[in-house]
């Protein structure tokens, strides 16, 4: 696939999926904001920006590129053996989900990498724009993981593709401030994460925050004994965010939110 082929699905995706999750959280929202919104987007919105030209500008690959790479140079398990296209997209992308899964897990358990992830955790509300509120420095770690699963694996462009546009999707989607009916909810949870599911994870309650990583497929919590149906305060009272930035501005604005994995500890 031509790179700026691959660009325009991916802006036309993420525009779409981010379009439809803010509409829906008008139409249906789950919890009111405590939060004055436009600023609070603005800044978010801004470090998703400055995090995806950290990739483009920093790493010599992106995902898309280093498939290509590795499939010219026959790299990975999936260039060594006769595998069904079908099968080695489908492949890419479950166990594409699973690193991300235990990456995320790895982001809270490494006190230095959890001063990079914190930046997510302490957005004192909770809608699409959480998810792509990460410091620039974890995207970019993020992305050489990938890109080293990607050839180990021998991962094809299209796999990368499907599933770069899938995460994107799936976190505007897990992270979005929207009420699913619960029958329906308890349903998609069994296969997929939902902002329900996910919420869990952004809770002020230490425990809780080592509950429910998945980003995509619900699979993995279940598997691995991370998940928690339901937080502790019930969704509607439950507090976002982290009690030790609770009241600090930086966690409102974007060269605050820069300096947070900076700052000393409380």
């Amino acid at each position: 696939m031509d790179l700026q082929v691959f660009d325009k699905y991916r802006v036309a995706f993420f525009l779409a999926i981010f379009l439809i999750m803010s509409v829906l959280e008008i139409l249906i929202l789950r919890r009111k904001a405590e939060n004055p919104m436009l600023s609070r987007w603005y800044s978010n919105l801004m470090l998703m920006f400055t995090s995806s030209l950290s990739v483009r500008y920093v790493l010599p690959f992106t995902g898309v590129t280093a498939a290509i790479f590795a499939k010219k140079q026959g790299m990975g398990f999936l260039n060594d053996f006769a595998v069904s296209p079908i099968l080695a997209i489908l492949l890419t992308i479950v166990l594409f989900d699973l690193v991300i899964y235990w990456q995320h897990r790895l982001f809270h358990k490494v006190p230095i990498l959890w001063k990079l992830h914190k930046v997510h955790h302490a957005d004192p509300d909770y809608d699409v724009t959480t998810g792509g509120r990460f410091h620039p420095i974890e995207i970019v770690l993020s992305m050489i993981i990938k890109i080293f699963m990607i050839f180990a694996l021998g991962a094809p462009v299209l796999g990368v593709v499907i599933f770069e546009i899938l995460l994107n999707g799936t976190s505007m989607f897990n992270h979005s401030n929207i009420r699913i009916n619960s029958k329906l909810d308890g349903i998609l949870r069994k296969f997929l994460v939902t902002p329900d599911f996910h919420r869990v994870h952004h809770s002020h309650l230490f425990d809780e925050q080592f509950k429910n990583y998945g980003f995509n497929l619900s699979i993995w919590d279940n598997i691995f004994r991370s998940y928690k149906a339901v937080p502790e305060e019930g969704h509607d009272k439950m507090i976002i965010g982290l009690d030790e930035l609770k009241e600090d501005s930086k966690v409102l604005s974007l060269f605050g939110m820069l300096l947070i994995p900076f700052t000393k500890d409380r």
